[in-house]
Order: C-alpha cells, then sequence, then structure tokens
C-alpha cells in the first residue's frame, strides 16, 4: 500500500498526545494526594512507562494484534510473529480512510502503546499512600501481560468480543473499565488507609490537579481523534464530541455539588472533566454532537455521585479510580446500544436503539462488554495483587505510611520547606515521626 504521509503525520502526533496523558496523569493524581506521598503518586505513573514500554516491545503487541493462525485460540490472544516488533520494521497498517493508503505499522503499534501505559498507570490511584514501590512494578508487568494485551486483543485485535459486535472506539472498556475494576480489586487486597474515612485527606495542591486535567484534556484530543488511524470526518467528529462532552460533564459536575453541597469546587471541575472525557472515549465516532452533549451530562451527574459508593460500601478508592473510570467507562459503552448512529456507515448493524432496527441487540452487547471484561480485570487484578501481597508484600509499613511515604521509600521530598542552610530539618522531622509511629503502633 502506499504511504499516507498526511494521516502519518497525524498519527505520529497523536502518539505524542496520548504520551503526554501520562505526566498528566500524575500531575492530576500527585495533586489529589497528600504532600507527603506526591513523589510516590507521580513516580507510580513514569515508572508504567518503563515496564509497560519493555513489556509491549517484547511480547505485548504480538498478544494484542498479533495472529496466530488458529481461529479459535485467535478469538482469546494473538500470536508470537510479532515479538520483538522486528517484523513490523518494513510492515504497513491500513489507514481508517477506507482507501487504498497505509501508515507504517511501528506508528501505530506506537500509537497502541501510549494507551497500554496510561491504562496500567490509571490503577495507581485507587491504592495511594500506602503502595510499595516494588510490588507496583512486579504488578505493572504482571497485570499487563495477564489482563490488558489479552483485553486489547478481544475487543481489537480481532477476538471474540470484536466478532461478537461490540463497539468501543478508543477504549472505554479496554481502558477504563479494566483499569477501574482492577483499582477496585487492589482497594480491597491493600485495604484502608490508616484513618480512612475519619480522619481529612484532602487534596495538597488542587493547582497540580488542575494542570494535570488540561494535559489530560489536550492529550485526549489524540487519544480519540488517533483512533480512527487515518484524517476522515470520522476523525473530526471523534475530535469535536471530546470536546463537547467534556465540557459539559465538568458543568454537569460542578452543577450538582453546587445544589449538593452550596460550593462548585475546582476538583468537581476537574473531576467532571476527567469523567466526560472517559464516557465520550468509548462513543466519539459513533454518536451526534447533541448525544454528546446528552451523554455529558448524564456522567457528569452520575458520577459526581458514584464517587461516594466508596463511603457506603467500604472500600478505600483513595482517587475515584472507581467512580469515574469504571462507571463512567461503562456508561459510554451502555450509551452506544441507545445512541450509536454511525457505528457502522450505511447499516443498521451495531445502532443504538434509536437508529437501528436489531431491538435490544446492540444494547445487550455493550452491556456485555463492561460484565466481562470488568469481571475478568477485577479477578485476575485480585490474584497478581494477593501472589504479590504473600510474597514481596504489597502494603508499606505503617510507621512508613504515617511519617510519608515519599521520605520512605524514595528519601526525597516533593517539598523543601527547610531554610537553605538546615537542608536536614524536614528529612529529620519526617525520620522523628516515623519513630513516633513506631513506639506508638508498638505498644
Amino acid at each position: 500500500m502506499k504511504i499516507d504521509t498526511g494521516a502519518t503525520a497525524w498519527m505520529l502526533a497523536a502518539s505524542a498526545l496520548v504520551l503526554l496523558m501520562t505526566p498528566g496523569l500524575a500531575f492530576f493524581y500527585g495533586g489529589m494526594t497528600r504532600a507527603k506521598s506526591v513523589l510516590n503518586m507521580m513516580m507510580m505513573s513514569f515508572v508504567s512507562i518503563v515496564t509497560v514500554t519493555i513489556a509491549w516491545v517484547l511480547y505485548g503487541h504480538a498478544f494484542a494484534f498479533g495472529t496466530n493462525g488458529n481461529s479459535t485460540l485467535n478469538k482469546v490472544i494473538g500470536g508470537v510473529k510479532e515479538i520483538g516488533l522486528q517484523s513490523l520494521i518494513n510492515s504497513t497498517q491500513p489507514t481508517g480512510t477506507g482507501d487504498k493508503t497505509a501508515i507504517p505499522s511501528l506508528v501505530f503499534s506506537m500509537f497502541q502503546l501510549t494507551f497500554a501505559i496510561i491504562t496500567v498507570a490509571l490503577i495507581s490511584g485507587a491504592i495511594a499512600d500506602r503502595t510499595k514501590f516494588g510490588a507496583w512494578v512486579v504488578f505493572t508487568f504482571a497485570w499487563a501481560t495477564l489482563v490488558y494485551f489479552p483485553v486489547a486483543h478481544w475487543v481489537w485485535g480481532g477476538g471474540w468480543l470484536s466478532q461478537l459486535g461490540i463497539e468501543d472506539f478508543a477504549g472505554g472498556t479496554v481502558v477504563h473499565v479494566n483499569a477501574g475494576a482492577a483499582g477496585l480489586a487492589l482497594a480491597f487486597v491493600l485495604g484502608k488507609r490508616k484513618g480512612w474515612p475519619k480522619e481529612p485527606m484532602r487534596p495538597h495542591n488542587l493547582g497540580y490537579t488542575l494542570l494535570g486535567v488540561g494535559l489530560l484534556w489536550f492529550g485526549w484530543f489524540g487519544f480519540n481523534a488517533g483512533s480512527e488511524v487515518g484524517v476522515d470526518g470520522t476523525t473530526a467528529l471523534a475530535f469535536m464530541n471530546t470536546q463537547i462532552a467534556t465540557a459539559v460533564a465538568a458543568g454537569s459536575w460542578i452543577v450538582v455539588e453546587k445544589l449538593r453541597d452550596g460550593h462548585a469546587t475546582t476538583l468537581g471541575c476537574a473531576s467532571g472533566a476527567v469523567a466526560g472525557l472517559v464516557a465520550i472515549t468509548p462513543a466519539c465516532a459513533f454518536i451526534d454532537p447533541w448525544a454528546a452533549m446528552l451523554l455529558g451530562v448524564v456522567v457528569g451527574a452520575v458520577c459526581a455521585y458514584a464517587v461516594g459508593l466508596k463511603y457506603k460500601l467500604g472500600f478505600d478508592d483513595s482517587l475515584d479510580v472507581v467512580g469515574v473510570h469504571l462507571v463512567g467507562g461503562a456508561l459510554g459503552a451502555l450509551s452506544l446500544g441507545i445512541l450509536a448512529r454511525y457505528a457502522t456507515a450505511g447499516t443498521a448493524q451495531g445502532q443504538g436503539l434509536l437508529y437501528g432496527h436489531h431491538g435490544f441487540k446492540q444494547l445487550g452487547l455493550q452491556a456485555l462488554g463492561p460484565v466481562a471484561i470488568g469481571l475478568y480485570s477485577f479477578c485476575m487484578a485480585w490474584v497478581i495483587g494477593k501472589i504479590i501481597d504473600k510474597t514481596i508484600g504489597f502494603r508499606i509499613e505503617e510507621e512508613e505510611e504515617v511519617a510519608g511515604i515519599d521520605i520512605a521509600v524514595h528519601a526525597e521530598s516533593a517539598y523543601d520547606l527547610a531554610p537553605s542552610h538546615g537542608g536536614g530539618a524536614l528529612a529529620a522531622a519526617s525520620v522523628a515521626a516515623a519513630s513516633q509511629a513506631k513506639v506508638e503502633a508498638e505498644a
């Protein structure tokens, strides 16, 4: 096929945009933690770039998008031909424009790698303040291998969910339901933070959080519009719908806050924007702009209430991964069963109830995706987490959690508040706090 240089340039840019989302997530999550945990929280995102990249090159692309020659096995997992990416160097990937042009396969692989990276990083928000860094590194390798790569194959690589007709344009199920369910499982494995929910654990730097959501919002245009793997009308629709749903969801969330609590907060605005980004991800290329606006209203309001489920059900999802990503991703996936108009151009197949002729068929399929992926991810994350916990341990010691995970694990602090002539004061204070906590624990 002839290389489409315009589409290739766009996909290179989209890949860079999606990669930027992981540092953006680091700021978003980092600002929401307490000051003594911010570096560890950000490191959990950054190290995911390292580990998932290694796994992707070695076997991840092959498992997610490879072929194995066995039609039955190919429903579950890809092949081994693409291991190491060597076979991709001179190959091409068809674009989404419907003509006979292509982009280099390595560009497509890089684009998909950035999706794998941020999906793994998303999970970390559920277990902030209390996770061993080495255990997290092990988990990223294991979960990406056993969960993300197979699930990506099921939906995007020609696997069994794809063959059934489930629609997920850019990752509502593959990314957000997948990560949200894993985060829920790890929240159970690690247990509650010391003092939660009685002690206030407020975000320490909402400026970081707003910066993070701005970077996420910016990068998400590559995430969604880039998933067309080309430049055409569908790309434009995905781009516009991403903006509409995100803005409306942010507004919907703060309206709920104002009516419920009397205040519209910066954290609510940021969280609402992320909820809108999450929900529009599977639907951005399949629905009309008015439907994107409707979806934004619904998901902003629903997720504003869903984040409170952790207090009612008793699981410590530190940064609301479940309430925003699991719930928002599921709502976005389900919305296609009603609102999808462009799922398969020119036919009724894949369209929602408002446009299709297959009754509740597509709605049922869109419900199956979040249920199947959510259950698989939850169970596998729980098993992986338990194995890690029983072997090397998954949670830091109590005195380290009290003193601050940044000093205890990384020997660093995000903020040097001591005078220049007394640079060791902060560290000394942290050590003293750790010693006191240990004495209290032994007592």
